[in-house]
């Protein structure tokens, strides 16, 4: 990993597999977010409970560009955590959720403007199918299936009747992938 690592433990002797087994994670962690600016991770045993062994916490915190990710994995009810490696693994775990949701999340804000529908006008049906197909205003000529249109309005679609349309090349040509009536013409 090219971030700063650190590592702490809280309650409990520092154990060299335990680092190395965090090192491991932390190294794959960039796999996901590339402008990670450095993790902490703490594992620490906070208390002792009379009947059950001891359980284990593991908190990490990841620091990027555009906001930080913490995650803490303590469950007083599940005694997997008596074992550290156990609760250092849910929250890894838990931190490569966030920072795919975090990435998601800023590809959207960062993406371009949606694209912009081409503007056409229905041309023709094939009779008695669930298809047509619509010129565009360059005098493309798009295929359209019934799925592709928005609002279940392929039936009250007419030739000639304006469309917006989404055009994606498909295996036979172009086709158009979402249509959206624009009304009728007068």
């Amino acid at each position: 990993m090219a971030v700063p690592l650190q590592i702490t433990f809280k309650g409990i002797e520092a154990s060299p597999a335990l680092e190395d087994r965090i090192r491991e994670k932390a190294a794959r962690l960039d796999r996901f977010e590339r402008d990670i600016l450095r993790c902490h991770v703490t594992v620490e045993a906070p208390h002792r409970h009379q009947r059950q062994g001891r359980l284990f916490r593991a908190r990490l915190e990841v620091f990027v560009p555009r906001g930080d990710i913490v995650v803490t994995r303590e469950s007083p009810h599940d005694h997997a955590h008596e074992d550290p490696y156990v609760a250092v693994r849910d929250a890894f775990d838990a931190v490569v959720r966030q920072l795919e949701d975090h990435v998601r999340r800023q590809d959207h804000r960062t993406s371009p403007n949606p694209p912009v529908l081409a503007h056409g006008r229905v041309a023709r049906f094939v009779a008695g199918e669930d298809f047509g197909f619509i010129e565009t205003a360059d005098g493309q000529e798009v295929y359209f299936h019934r799925n592709s249109v928005a609002g279940h309005a392929f039936d009250r679609l007419h030739v000639g009747d304006p469309v917006r349309l989404s055009v994606t090349e498909g295996e036979k040509g172009p086709q158009a992938s979402v249509v959206h009536p624009a009304g009728r013409n007068p």
